[in-house]
């Protein structure tokens, strides 16, 4: 992929300081992933303005990052601040994002008059149509909202499972919120162990047990009921 140039800026008081970067070697540094903040900058200034290249003062840059090493300061401002994406950028990843969606639904959702699946071109545009806007984050968090804005325009019903989930008394605090987002019903048993019946959606599943095998260090029980 060809170089990319743009700003990438950290509002600290009244005042913006900022640096070039190339996109993808800015992105990797803000992601966590293995990246080279000397590769990044594409001019080893830190400005107040790129577009008309006022360049920030020692003095200030001191105070307010307590060092005047170019690249720690970068650092900072990519990983804290705002990395300026062109457009064609945030049109892929809008339709990545948008991506995601319908294939979760088709996965997930049936016509509720007919059982059957949807096409991905009637979610899609469903999609349009409810004007949603899908955010930058996991898809788990937003699809509560989403199906109920897509509710709006499609006959939509999510494929869920009922689960019954026992929590030991050691782990209740921390699973709670994870627990609580599916819950229907819960009960405090006598050994203070929390019993929880939970109706998820199919397809998020696999990320709800791996949330709660992580806290729970595999001590949760669950089982399924089966609808009669």
């Amino acid at each position: 992929m060809a170089k990319q140039t743009v700003p990438a800026r950290l509002r600290v008081g009244s005042k913006h300081y900022e640096v070039l970067v190339d996109l993808n070697e800015a992105l990797k540094i803000r992601k966590g992933e293995k990246g080279n903040v000397a590769a990044a900058l594409a001019a080893n200034e830190i400005f107040y303005n790129t577009k008309d290249g006022s360049k920030a003062s020692q003095a200030d840059l001191q105070a307010v990052f307590g060092t005047l090493d170019i690249f720690a300061v970068a650092e900072r401002i990519i990983k804290k601040g705002e990395i300026e994406l062109p457009k064609e950028f945030r049109d892929d990843e809008r339709e990545a994002r948008k991506k995601k969606v319908i294939d979760w639904f088709i996965r997930n959702a049936v016509d509720a008059r007919t059982g059957r699946p949807f096409a991905p071109t009637i979610i899609s545009s469903a999609i349009d149509q409810a004007g949603l806007n899908i955010d930058n984050k996991s898809l788990e968090q937003q699809i509560p909202l989403l199906t109920e804005a897509l509710k709006k325009v499609l006959p939509l019903k999510i494929e869920t499972k009922k689960l019954v989930i026992t929590v030991p008394v050691l782990y209740t605090g921390k699973v709670y919120g994870i627990l609580n987002e599916y819950k229907e019903k819960e009960d405090w048993l006598p050994n203070g162990d929390l019993k929880v019946i939970i109706n998820i959606p199919i397809g998020l599943q696999s990320e709800f047990y791996d949330k709660l095998n992580s806290v729970t260090h595999g001590a949760a029980l669950s089982e399924e009921i089966k609808e009669k």
